[in-house]
């Protein structure tokens, strides 16, 4: 194959895993077909099913490409201070990917061939997701309940991330996400 044909098959795919997160993002599991994400993506249904030969294969695919590519970002934030981090945090679950996400966690639990992979998933996202607030804040989790406190600020943003699916309020996410930062920042003794 030349480096033009794995070029174009490579772009080809990132734009099925856009267009694939976009539609779970606005549309739903239920909305979200293979043909509606093949339509978004500009190419026809059977180059996506070349690619991704069922809607499980691409839909996990997807939600775990963007989140790689959020992480990666995330990352850059390396030896920033830890409101920067939470901040950062709080709008990895804020954003369509957790949206998109969410549509594919509620989908697994009535559809058995998705339900394995997105458990899967999960875990590897909620681990890496861990492991990357720890590096960021500079926290030692052999401190006792540092541990916890990190945790503590995931599960905080998922919940937050919850809250803003209905109700968007902006001004009271901000307000939770600087009390979490100083609690996070006093709790790791001012680490990170």
């Amino acid at each position: 194959m030349t480096d033009h044909r794995l070029a174009r098959g490579a772009a080809t795919r990132r734009r099925l895993l856009d267009a694939a997160v976009a539609c779970l993002a606005e549309l739903g599991w239920s909305g979200s077909t293979v043909s509606v994400v093949a339509e978004r993506a500009g190419v026809s249904r059977g180059a996506l099913q070349h690619h991704y030969p069922t809607r499980e294969d691409l839909f996990t695919s997807a939600v775990e490409h963007v989140a790689e590519r959020q992480s990666a970002a995330v990352r850059s934030l390396a030896g920033a201070d830890v409101a920067c981090v939470v901040r950062a945090i709080v709008d990895l679950y804020t954003g369509p990917v957790f949206r998109a996400a969410l549509h594919l966690w509620v989908a697994a639990t009535t559809e058995p061939r998705l339900r394995p992979r997105v458990v899967q998933l999960e875990a590897r996202i909620g681990r890496e997701a861990h492991r990357m607030a720890v590096e960021l804040l500079g926290a030692d989790e052999s401190v006792p309940g540092v541990r916890e406190v990190v945790q503590g600020l995931l599960d905080m943003a998922r919940g937050l991330g919850l809250a803003s699916l209905l109700t968007p309020d902006a001004g009271r996410r901000e307000r939770v996400v600087e009390r979490w930062a100083g609690i996070v920042g006093g709790a790791l003794g001012g680490a990170g």
